[in-house]
């Protein structure tokens, strides 16, 4: 596949692109500036913005796919969207956050009293981003959501797949490293089974 990693420089987007890589998939990091870019070498490196969709459309023409690991203070769904559209791209999968997973039933995450408010700044948006997408009827979208703790770590290859839900352990604990969740972004890049939907990992 010919997959457009938006962000490809950040922790996140750079660990879908060496999984992509490392499956034979031909890359192509969309970046903003490419003077700050780090992504693992076979990606090919494109400056654009992914707020200005009329310019960046012409970069994304071509892929069978687009991945946005962009941070979502930086982003809304819409123009992106609108970009997917104007290149005729038909999939975008978004890398998500957990705030807007469930707790208990009709219960999220970002509305838990001891949420912290450093965080709210990046989850308020990202709700509102996976609130924009499921009104949209033409691209075929996929968020994926991690765990509580989504940080740098193991590649294991060994996670549950969850929807809406916040998935822990047996022990209470919320967690997914990046290297797994960007085994399971991939592999739902190969193999579709979340067409406008969103789901989760979690150890």
């Amino acid at each position: 596949m010919k997959i457009a990693i938006i962000g490809v420089n950040g922790r996140v987007g750079s660990r879908i692109a060496a999984e992509a890589l490392r499956r034979g998939h031909q890359v192509t990091g969309v970046v903003h500036s490419t003077r700050t870019a780090n992504a693992p070498a076979g990606v090919a490196i494109v400056q654009g913005d992914a707020n200005q969709p009329d310019a960046l459309a012409p970069l994304l023409r071509g892929h069978d796919a687009v991945v946005s690991a962009v941070r979502f203070h930086d982003l809304k769904a819409a123009p992106l969207l609108q970009a997917l559209k104007l290149a005729e791209v038909k999939r975008l999968l978004v890398v998500g956050g957990a705030a807007s997973l469930e707790t208990s039933p009709g219960r999220i995450l970002l509305d838990s009293p001891d949420f912290p408010d450093a965080y709210k700044s990046e989850a308020v948006p990202g709700k509102q981003f996976l609130d924009d997408l499921r009104g949209e009827k033409e691209v075929d979208w996929t968020f994926l959501s991690p765990s509580a703790q989504f940080e740098p770590g193991e590649r294991t290859g060994k996670f549950r797949i969850g929807a809406d839900q916040l998935l822990a352990d047996t022990d209470g604990k919320s967690h997914i490293s990046m290297e797994d969740y960007a085994i399971a972004m991939v592999d739902e890049l190969e193999r579709p089974r979340h067409m406008r939907q969103r789901f989760t990992v979690g150890y």
